[in-house]
């Protein structure tokens, strides 16, 4: 009898320490994005949390990028596109494969050469704000090598701390381009850009770093 009390009680004591575990509150998160758009948690933890993703990036991808791909050069070349350069290397964050963002941020501070002209420049500035800015309908080449359209636009997005940072965004299309080519959080990414015809056009390369240091593209 004394035995089955026994048992009793300790059931009633797990019982009550797993609801508590239940319901005690999720820790902190944050997400390493330029933009912060989605961050609401304490400054000093989330520059912690940069910190420590930017270094794991930084170990796990050479700092010079590698050229582009041999089929995507023949690719463009196929579709008579010239004047190929590098736009951005970047890791991919959260929010850049998150649905609900549906958008690729290109930061302004981490593009590595101009790739627009003046006059497209001028265009995307004149919009003010996410809601209302103007977008270029620009050609994508996906990691596929397969071609979509999908808009740039140009977003000023305000910090917690009520700085602004300027960045240019893929949008529209973007959710089915990483859904489809199966990008993933933490995943090294080049975007190239190209024109045919002076038309702005896009190319984006997955990338993998193997053991020696070198890059393979998927």
């Amino acid at each position: 009898m004394m035995k089955k009390e026994d048992d009793e009680m300790k059931k009633k004591k797990f019982q009550e320490t797993m609801t508590k575990i239940k319901k005690r509150p999720p820790p902190p998160r944050c997400r390493h994005d330029d933009d912060d758009d989605d961050d609401d948690g304490d400054g000093e933890f989330r520059k912690q949390k940069k910190r420590k993703k930017a270094t794991r990036c930084d170990q796990q991808y050479p700092p010079l990028p590698p050229d582009l791909p041999i089929k995507f050069r023949k690719r463009i070349r196929a579709l008579g596109g010239s004047d190929i350069a590098l736009v951005i290397q970047k890791c991919l964050f959260k929010t850049d494969v998150s649905s609900g963002h549906n958008r690729l941020s290109i930061p302004l501070n981490q593009i590595r050469q101009t790739f627009l002209t003046p006059q497209e420049t001028e265009f995307l500035n004149s919009g003010n704000n996410e809601k209302k800015c103007s977008e270029m309908e620009v050609m994508l080449i996906k990691p596929s090598l397969h071609r979509d359209t999908i808009s740039l636009r140009k977003w000023e997005m305000k910090k917690a701390s009520g700085s602004t940072t300027s960045m240019y965004v893929l949008v529209g299309k973007w959710n089915s381009v990483a859904w489809r080519n199966a990008l993933r959080e933490d995943e090294t990414v080049q975007l190239w850009s190209f024109r045919i015809n002076s038309k702005l056009c896009l190319a984006l390369v997955k990338r993998r770093a193997k053991s020696n240091g070198y890059f393979i593209e998927f």
